[in-house]
C-alpha cells in the first residue's frame, strides 16, 4: 500500500521467531498512532482493486531503474525482493578523481551526485554498506529517467 513512514504493519510466523521479533521491535519503535493505525485499517479494507495497477507501475519503475544502473560501467544493482528501493554497488568507482580530488568513500560520492548533479539520494554506510546507494522508485518514471541521466553523467565524470 506504499505505506513507508508510517511506522505500522504485520507479520506472521512462529512463536519463536514472533517472540524474537517483539523483543528487538519493541525498543526501536511502539506505538503507531492512531492515524497510521485507522490509515492501515482502510488500506486492508477498503477497495483493492487498484493494488494489481499500482504493482505493475512500480515494476516498470523498478526495471527501468535497474536497467539504466546495470547500463553504467563499474555499477552494480540487483533487483530488489521489496519495498521501493534499490541498492546497487558503487564500489567499483571509489578512489577515482571528479574535478582532480579522489573519491574515496560513498559519502564524497553522495555530495557530489547532490551538489553538481542534483540528484539526492542515500548513501550505504547509514545502512552500514560503504560503496552503496538507496535509490527509490517510488516517483514518477520522469524523475526516474531524468535521475538515471544525472547519474550516468556523474559516473562518467569520474576518472
Amino acid at each position: 500500500y506504499a505505506m513507508t513512514g508510517w511506522r505500522i504493519g504485520f507479520t506472521a510466523g512462529s512463536r519463536e521467531i514472533i517472540q524474537a521479533m517483539s523483543n528487538i521491535q519493541s525498543q526501536s519503535t511502539s506505538n503507531p498512532t492512531s492515524i497510521s493505525q485507522y490509515a492501515a485499517l482502510a488500506a486492508l479494507t477498503g477497495p483493492q482493486d487498484f493494488v494489481g495497477a499500482m504493482v505493475n507501475e512500480f515494476t516498470k519503475r523498478r526495471d527501468v531503474l535497474v536497467s539504466g544502473l546495470r547500463s553504467m560501467e563499474g555499477v552494480t544493482c540487483y533487483n530488489p525482493k521489496g519495498a521501493f528501493y534499490v541498492f546497487p554497488s558503487f564500489k567499483a568507482l571509489l578512489g577515482k578523481r571528479y574535478k582532480g580530488r579522489k573519491v574515496t568513500n560513498i559519502n564524497e560520492f553522495t555530495a557530489i551526485l547532490l551538489e553538481d548533479f542534483h540528484v539526492a539520494v542515500v548513501p550505504g554506510i547509514e545502512f552500514g554498506a560503504e560503496g552503496y546507494l538507496r535509490l527509490s522508485f517510488a516517483t514518477s518514471m520522469q524523475n526516474i529517467e531524468k535521475g538515471l541521466e544525472r547519474i550516468k553523467k556523474a559516473v562518467k565524470a569520474l576518472d
